[in-house]
């Protein structure tokens, strides 16, 4: 049996966000103990809604030096982004 439990990267919605946020890393036994450990850890203020936990191994990332291949392609897509459009007061989160 080894004695190295697998590091965990932890998410954390919180009361008024809408998205969850990278607030650090852990290691824990499985999935369960990493939620447990991540609320004890991460949310000792009440702040959060939902945590999310994920095996570090099974996060791919993109290369920084590849960022013109990948992002360059969106440039060209100006319609994505609401710049230029006038938005009422009442809509939120864009």
């Amino acid at each position: 049996m080894s004695k190295n439990w697998p590091l965990f990267e932890v998410f954390i919605r919180s009361k008024n966000g809408l998205e969850h946020r990278h607030v650090g890393s852990l290691h824990a036994a499985d999935a369960t103990m990493a939620i447990e450990n991540a609320r004890d850890v991460y949310t000792r203020r009440m702040e959060g809604v939902s945590i999310w936990v994920v095996e570090s191994e099974n996060i791919t990332a993109s290369n920084p030096e590849q960022a013109g291949e990948i992002f360059e392609p969106a440039a060209d897509k100006v319609y994505r982004h609401p710049t230029f459009y006038d938005l009422p007061d009442e809509v939120k989160h864009i």
